[in-house]
């Protein structure tokens, strides 16, 4: 969209017109002329100048105006709007670790009828969950008997999906190191400017792994003003599936425990931080505790837009500039004609 900063100057367009009809014309002009009673026939000796001559007055004059309508366009000062721009607001810094353990290949999540292992379910909500992190930076800690950075934080949120999707089962080995897991985080987040610091952490165990106690782990966070929401996922009892009964297949609970999750230390681990322990059973579950971190820890709203603005002002310049010129070439050339 076209606009000008300063409309109001073209106030000035008609100042040239104002100028000529309203002041007095040069004095003495008419009694220094010399009068020559016989114009009219030395016009028509040579052919009708005196016309020419009017004619390219008028002509002089009509480029002169249109070269100061030009000026007074510039200083205008025309710009071009673009479209609004969404801007980019900052969020917070928010980190997922997830854990990789061998036991997160127990298939005991359902979804649409079919088992799925920790890992997949994992994938499917954390997935959508950081897709809504707009405006936030995201990571992503890989842990298991080893915790590592899969992704440093990013508003790349697509990224950090895709390297998600593809952490394999036993990739960090087979044990769980919760400490070592925040631990990491917490390093990562010394180097982050953000006042907002936050670390979802997943897993389904119990750390048996690592160097750093996971308690002590928690307290280094709290001194850095890192805030840890704990997951523990994983259901009660094994899922098993039966063969047909009468006309439908069910799925009922096997005697033997699955779940294997310090609900403790990880209460503790969130409480230290001023975070929450939350439980996950099954795929919904975890879902809404993923529904619920969005009411925790809000996403910032794009309700700021930005948009580009381009400056014209040097397109009229240029052209009242070479009409000048062209003026100037004309009158030179009139002159000399005559």
């Amino acid at each position: 969209m076209l606009e000008f900063a300063w409309p109001w100057l073209w106030l000035l367009a008609p100042l040239p017109l104002l100028v000529r009809v309203l002041m007095p014309p040069a004095s003495g002009v008419s009694q220094n002329a010399l009068h020559i009673p016989f114009i009219d026939q030395m016009e028509k000796a040579v052919g009708g100048q005196r016309g020419l001559v009017s004619r390219n007055s008028y002509t002089g004059l009509i480029l002169a105006f249109i070269v100061w309508l030009l000026l007074v366009a510039a200083v205008t000062k025309p710009q071009w709007l673009g479209e609004p721009i969404p801007q980019q607001l900052e969020g917070r810094d928010l980190v997922l670790a997830v854990d990789l353990s061998e036991s997160m290949f127990e298939t005991d999540f359902e979804l649409n009828g079919q088992l799925i292992n920790r890992l997949v379910a994992t994938r499917i909500v954390a997935g959508d969950f950081i897709e809504r992190r707009q405006g936030d930076r995201v990571g992503l800690i890989l842990f298991g008997e080893q915790a590592y950075v899969q992704a440093p934080l990013t508003h790349d949120r697509k990224t950090v999906k895709a390297l998600l999707d593809e952490a394999q089962i036993g990739l960090a080995g087979k044990s769980t190191a919760i400490g070592d897991a925040i631990g990491l985080a917490v390093k990562r987040f010394q180097q982050s400017d953000s006042q907002q610091r936050v670390l979802i952490l997943l897993t389904d165990g119990t750390s048996n792994a690592g160097v750093l106690e996971p308690l002590t782990a928690a307290e280094l966070a709290a001194k850095e003003g890192l805030k840890i929401y704990t997951i523990g996922v994983g259901a009660d009892t094994r899922l098993g599936l039966l063969g047909a009964l009468s006309d439908f297949n069910s799925y009922i609970q096997a005697s033997s425990p699955t779940s294997n999750i310090d609900e403790a230390t990880l209460t503790t681990i969130a409480d230290t931080t001023g975070g929450k322990y939350f439980r996950a059973r099954d795929i919904d579950q975890l879902a809404k505790i993923y529904e619920l971190l969005d009411e925790l820890e809000p996403i910032a709203q794009d309700n700021e837009f930005f948009r580009p603005i381009e400056s014209l002002y040097h397109w009229p310049l240029f052209a009242a500039l070479l009409l000048g010129f062209v003026s100037l070439i004309l009158c030179s050339k009139h002159v000399r004609e005559g």
